[in-house]
């Protein structure tokens, strides 16, 4: 995949438009993250991308097709999405899972090949599931199964893998474990991602470009340290932070938040109205 274009996006629910004349272009071979407010857009901007919504304008083009013109199957070789908490039908097991994200290179009647057991041993080893395996997916923590769903897109071999808020009901430590792995997939195998996440700090320590959305509008882009700004936070979250630089990574992250103050909202509001 050489580049990833978002045209003049305009995707509404009903007489609702959620996103509005969005232009963009992904990073390739990076991480990129969406952040913004809850209602922002952030989840139907993936979901529209990844070609689960249809935009109501506009276009998404990979390598300069667009992406609807693309067979399932093709589209599948090249983008894998992972939706908002993804449930596995009961009783599977990890590698039974991991399995099906094979079914884009499969002919026929879709009977596993050699290249396909591979594949699928591979993505279980790459994400450290080789011994649970056999396991139930149900069986699992909420950490291991994002793991397994990670592996399934991962055994579609695709370049790109988009998530929506991969992080969502896990504690800190899984948290971690799950942003690390997607970290190596980037680092080692050079996989595109694309995800949202709500933790601002977790996003600006786990991305190399940043999208800041707020009422379906880039308001910045950019790399965290140009878009995790006083400014930023006033304009996207209205909040007020101290910004220091994290001594790992080196990258921003806000401390001591605090709400704008009542009063110079109000202002904003009217002025914005006026």
């Amino acid at each position: 995949m050489k580049e990833f274009k978002i045209k003049d996006l305009e995707v509404a629910y009903g007489d609702q438009t959620i996103i509005k004349q969005l232009n963009l272009e992904i990073p390739i071979g990076k991480i990129t993250t969406i952040i913004g407010p809850n209602g922002c857009g952030k989840s139907t901007f993936l979901k529209t991308i990844g070609r689960i919504m249809k935009a109501k304008h506009g276009a998404v083009y990979l390598d300069a097709k667009d992406i609807h013109e693309l067979s399932s199957k093709e589209f599948a070789r090249q983008l894998a999405i992972l939706p908002q908490s993804p449930i596995a039908p009961e009783g599977l097991t990890a590698q039974e899972l991991v399995s099906y994200g094979r079914y884009a290179h499969q002919k026929g009647f879709g009977k596993e090949s050699a290249k396909d057991q591979e594949i699928v041993k591979w993505a279980l080893e790459v994400t450290n599931l080789s011994e649970l395996s056999h396991r139930s997916v149900d069986n699992m923590s909420g950490g291991q199964r994002q793991r397994v769903w990670i592996a399934m897109a991962l055994a579609q071999e695709t370049e790109m893998i988009l998530l929506d808020e991969p992080t969502t009901y896990l504690d800190v430590a899984y948290q971690l474990e799950v942003l690390e792995l997607l970290e190596d997939l980037n680092r080692i195998y050079g996989c595109t991602i694309v995800m949202v996440l709500h933790d601002i700090n977790l996003a600006s320590r786990y991305a190399d470009y940043l999208i800041a959305l707020k009422q379906g509008k880039v308001i910045v882009e950019g790399t965290p340290r140009e878009v995790i700004t006083k400014e930023m936070l006033k304009e996207v979250y209205q909040i007020e932070s101290d910004i220091v630089l994290e001594e790992q990574s080196k990258k921003p992250i806000c401390v001591s938040y605090r709400l704008m103050n009542k009063k110079k909202l109000l202002e904003k509001e009217l002025k914005v109205v006026g």
